[in-house]
């Protein structure tokens, strides 16, 4: 099942475009002094992303929130995006209600649940995405969501849908390519430690890329960030580490300064006899950078889910943990 999935992420992407077009809400142009999505895991992640590629867009401060509080600052002027694929996390549907109470604009991303009832209760925004799919193989969904949302704010002026026609286009004609990559990349990590670095801007892609790993290879792996690591973590390769692999995650087009850096570490880990992976990232803009990293990623997951004999779907830990919340 998630093989197929991942295969119709272009589509999905088409038909996130084709939701988001039709949605509008209240314009507060000038009214709103902040943005917070709430969401985690499969659903959170999108968040994580756009707050990358708004950094140097939005005058106002974006903030990502995973857990059941929110900020003190919430208020009137805030735009509230709650979004929950299932439309029941207990945490996102905790914190709207907070966010409802401190009198927050409020849109609302899912496929059902509860929070769709909310949002119709309350007359909210809704954003309706299909349903019956892990949240995980659903971040094309909810992330365009969420753009949509700050441009039907009158937030966000940027033209993200060409972007993302652009990206389309890409994975279309390069997904033979992505996935032969996919391939080679999961046997290189097949029995290893995973070391996933990146470059400052792209952190959101990394920490998407070892979600993938953890849920559907069933393997644990660790994730850090140039230039920040290169002042602490690269302290720690002192010794042998041949059971590590080490993938280093840029594009071309990334900062100079943190490219050497990453030149630099690149060179300590192999020290250690780290062996070492390269995950350039294909793409002339943000979007279509964006798109192809996590489409070949999930690729690299499934694969080596395949080479331990992993269901890929299967999250029984985590259906276990919420079961026991359930009962206390």
């Amino acid at each position: 099942m998630m093989n197929q999935l991942i295969e119709k992420f272009p589509e999905q992407l088409i038909s996130a475009l084709d939701i988001g077009k039709k949605v509008k809400h209240e314009k507060r142009v000038n009214a709103y002094t902040q943005v917070v999505v709430s969401g985690l895991g499969g659903s959170g992640i999108g968040a994580s992303i756009v707050q990358e590629y708004v950094y140097d867009k939005l005058k106002i401060p974006f903030i990502v929130n995973k857990e059941y509080f929110i900020p003190a600052s919430v208020n009137k002027s805030t735009l509230f995006i709650a979004c929950s694929y299932s439309g029941n996390t207990e945490e996102t549907i905790h914190s709207v209600q907070l966010a409802k109470k401190a009198g927050a604009h409020i849109v609302c991303i899912t496929s059902g649940g509860h929070l769709e009832q909310f949002a119709l209760k309350n007359k909210f925004t809704l954003y309706l995405i299909p349903n019956g799919m892990p949240p995980r193989a659903c971040l094309g969904y909810s992330l365009v969501q969420i753009l949509f949302s700050l441009k039907n704010a009158g937030l966000l002026k940027t033209s993200f849908e060409k972007e993302i026609q652009g990206a389309i286009q890409l994975l279309q004609k390069s997904t033979k390519t992505i996935r032969q990559r996919g391939k080679k990349l999961a046997a290189q990590l097949f029995n290893k430690q995973i070391a996933i670095y990146t470059v400052a801007g792209r952190e959101a892609l990394a920490i998407r890329f070892r979600q993938q790993l953890n849920e559907n290879s069933k393997v644990l792996c660790w994730h850090n960030v140039i230039p920040e690591m290169t002042h602490n973590e690269i302290v720690g390769w002192r010794i042998n580490k041949p059971d590590v692999c080490t993938v280093y995650c840029y594009s071309k087009s990334d900062y100079s300064r943190n490219l050497t850096r990453m030149g630099i570490l690149q060179k300590v880990t192999k020290s250690c006899q780290a062996t070492q992976a390269q995950l350039v990232i294909e793409g002339n803009n943000f979007w279509e950078q964006c798109f192809y990293f996590i489409h070949f990623t999930d690729w690299v997951s499934v694969e080596l889910a395949e080479l331990y004999h992993h269901d890929a779907v299967e999250v029984k830990v985590i259906d276990h943990l919420k079961n026991q919340l359930s009962k206390k």
